[in-house]
């Protein structure tokens, strides 16, 4: 089973970071890596089966979102090269927000697990993605 795993340290409280990423439509924070979110059907971004496709490549599914614990849960269904439908099985991704008590900042903590026969190709495509988005992330509260 293949991993990806990237980090990065917030300057916001946990809560306005969650109120940013919660909703599984809404990316307009993740500019420049995502320049096109496209929703699938009639879910909202909160409701667990929400559809999207990103940048005209990646078409994913929420698993969940929970308040509670600052997670999404996420799931690639089908995408370019080494994450297409016949390339790679069981893809769930997860972003947490974590508070950092001592700063009031947090800390956030993307991962995804994966089924792949070439699983350095996945992870090579994914892992700058997900250090994008962080880094995308943390622009926004700087």
């Amino acid at each position: 089973m293949g991993q990806c795993y990237n980090s990065i340290v917030i300057d916001t409280d946990v809560d306005e970071a969650w109120a940013t990423v919660r909703d599984f439509h809404q990316l307009d924070w993740a500019a420049p890596v995502v320049t096109k979110v496209d929703k699938i059907g009639d879910l909202e971004g909160t409701e667990p089966g929400a559809r999207r496709i990103l940048n005209d490549a990646f078409h994913e599914t929420l698993i969940s979102a929970d308040d509670e614990s600052h997670t999404v849960i996420y799931s690639i269904d089908d995408g370019p090269g080494p994450v297409a439908r016949d390339a790679v099985e069981n893809y769930r991704g997860k972003l947490t927000l974590f508070p950092i008590t001592a700063t009031g900042q947090t800390f956030a903590e993307w991962t995804s697990s994966y089924e792949s026969d070439d699983d350095s190709a996945v992870g090579d495509l994914c892992n700058p993605v997900y250090a994008g988005l962080l880094q995308a992330l943390k622009a926004k509260f700087e």
